[in-house]
């Protein structure tokens, strides 16, 4: 196993010589996530973390609550709910928020089309229709530092961001305005209007969140693991049927055996043919695969070169 060396010494050995202290890779990376949110704790007046149901918001919530155990999570949670979220990962997300008597804030796609604000998409797709809601929210509850579950290995544009992404007082990210982050110092100053996207997952990696999820037992969302589904191939990926806009004249629905390896809106995030109905085989599968986990199932990345890059520029995250 990957070790760190820290300062510090783990006592004496058998010939009287100090011993150092030493964290595995998982342990590093859950120290370093802790850091990061006492931080933000200390740094912000009006902090959020974003909380969909999917595993990357599941394990920031996870590690914030170990963070300032015994006390209760000093944020609030934000959810922007398409209306073509998975059923399974919106049951689970009022469960978790009951369970640990959070305060959930939802910022609704549905209504800003219901008020002719927004225009439904041609190809059925709501994600980039997030931008909105999920910007007006932060402006109106006047949240100064927004945590997202972004990791470094998802994509290139997300491997661009600093821990702490300055945003502007239009939500909108220049990368031209990175600060650098040496020895783990981060700067949060921000002018009034401005805001700052908090990432503490970036130096993750899915095999690491997995590994990290069987370490610490971690429930998840049965979506994350084999299972039957109606799906139909679009685009070369197998999409959940639904009232969202699929499948059209020609795509024919059948039941397979797959699961999910990253959850966002049905009509762009595709299921992928598995056989992994356990934690173990799961890793075992991340393991062989060669594609990262929005490459291979997300639409919305493969809208552009720069799909992500342009979308976060306009204040998506």
């Amino acid at each position: 196993m990957t070790t760190v060396a820290t300062v510090g010494t783990g006592g004496e050995g058998a010939g009287g010589a100090a011993e150092p202290y030493t964290l595995s890779h998982l342990d590093a990376l859950e120290s370093e996530a802790v850091h990061i949110f006492r931080e933000v704790a200390g740094e912000f007046e009006n902090p959020v973390i974003l909380f969909s149901g999917g595993k990357d918001s599941i394990l920031m919530l996870h590690l914030a609550l170990k963070a300032f155990a015994p006390a209760p999570v000093p944020f609030s949670l934000l959810h922007v709910d398409t209306g073509h979220n998975f059923p399974e990962v919106l049951d689970y997300r009022d469960r978790t928020v009951a369970r640990h008597g959070l305060r959930l804030h939802v910022a609704s796609v549905q209504d800003y089309i219901d008020r002719g604000v927004l225009r439904e998409r041609a190809d059925g797709t709501r994600n980039p229709l997030q931008t909105l809601p999920l910007t007006e929210k932060i402006a109106a509850e006047k949240f100064d530092a927004v945590f997202g579950g972004g990791r470094r290995d998802e994509e290139k544009a997300r491997a661009k961001e600093r821990v702490f992404s300055l945003r502007d007082e239009f939500s909108q990210w220049d990368p031209r305005r990175q600060r650098p982050e040496l020895w783990n110092l981060y700067n949060g100053r921000h002018a009034p209007g401005e805001h700052v996207r908090v990432f503490p997952l970036s130096n993750w990696t899915e095999l690491d969140v997995w590994q990290y999820i069987a370490r610490e037992g971690i429930e998840l969302p049965q979506i994350y693991y084999a299972h039957r589904r109606e799906v139909f191939r679009r685009g070369g990926m197998w999409l959940t049927a639904g009232d969202w806009g699929g499948p059209k004249d020609g795509e024919r629905v059948e039941k397979r055996l797959v699961r999910y390896r990253t959850v966002g809106d049905m009509s762009c995030t595709g299921a992928v043919d598995s056989g992994a109905d356990s934690i173990e085989k799961v890793i075992t599968e991340i393991v062989g695969s060669r594609l990262t986990e929005r490459g291979a199932t997300r639409a919305d990345d493969k809208l552009s070169e720069a799909a992500m890059e342009d979308r976060k520029r306009e204040g998506y995250f």
